[in-house]
Parts: structure tokens; sequence; C-alpha cells
């Protein structure tokens, strides 16, 4: 079981934090009412699944002894204009460093996307979550 909790400090400012122990600022826009002092909570869902898939992809990279030296993902959300503004879209950007080989690359984020990513299994059903990758040379 994991827990959270989520505290109201003023404003649209909030201050969330997790079994770990550790505390993110969660908030809006000032013309939302906020501060601006903190991503929004829409931004900390996709922030949660680059997170998860970027672990997945580099522990699998590892393991199979990719000479990986970086890794970036990009997301790109397209959300519904209409409440709930859900995400109808995530698109995912992977660009390894390294002479990771491509094959390598794709089949690691293969198996996060549909096996290992909690994340994205928690989203797809109500999301499409599509990706793209390339490898860059270190340097």
């Amino acid at each position: 079981m994991t827990n959270a909790n989520i505290t109201w400090v003023e404003g649209m400012q909030f201050i969330a934090r997790g079994d770990s122990g550790h505390a993110i600022v969660i908030d809006t826009k000032a013309e939302d009412g906020g501060f601006g002092s903190g991503p929004g909570p829409m931004e900390v869902l996709l922030m949660g699944v680059l997170g998860c898939t970027s672990m997945d992809v580099i522990s699998i990279l590892k393991k199979k002894r990719q000479p990986v030296t970086g890794l970036k993902v990009l997301a790109t959300g397209e959300r519904r204009s209409e409440h709930p503004k859900c995400y109808t879209k995530i698109h995912l950007e992977y660009v390894a460093t390294g002479e990771v080989d491509p094959e390598a690359l794709a089949r690691a984020i293969q198996l996060s996307e549909e096996k290992y990513c909690s994340a994205i299994a928690t989203v797809r059903g109500v999301t499409q979550i599509t990706s793209s990758y390339r490898v860059e040379a270190a340097g």
C-alpha cells in the first residue's frame, strides 16, 4: 500500500508528501488563483509517467549491458477541453545517448509501456499512449 497526503497552504498552493517523506509544492498559475510556485496536478501526473517509464528503460538497458550514457524523455499531453480535463493523448519521445543499439532501446520501451510501467498502466484505459525514440551519440 502507498500513502500520500496534501495540505493546503494558501491560494491554490498545496504541499504534498508521500511515504518517502519527500514533499513537493503543487500550485497553479496566477491567472488560475495560484502563485505559480510549483507544477499543477496534471503536470505532476505527466511527470509521474515520465519518471516511471524512464526508470524502467534505464534498468532494462543496463540489464542488457547497453552502454547508455544518458536518457531524456519528453512528453506531450493533449487534454479534453471540458471537465474532467483528462489527458486523451500522451506522446513520449525517448532520446538515449551513447552507443545504444536502437533495437535494444525499442524493446526496453516496449517492455516498459506494455508490462512494467505502473503509471502508464493506470492511465492507459483513458489515454492513448504513443511513443517514438532515437539514439544520439554521446559527446
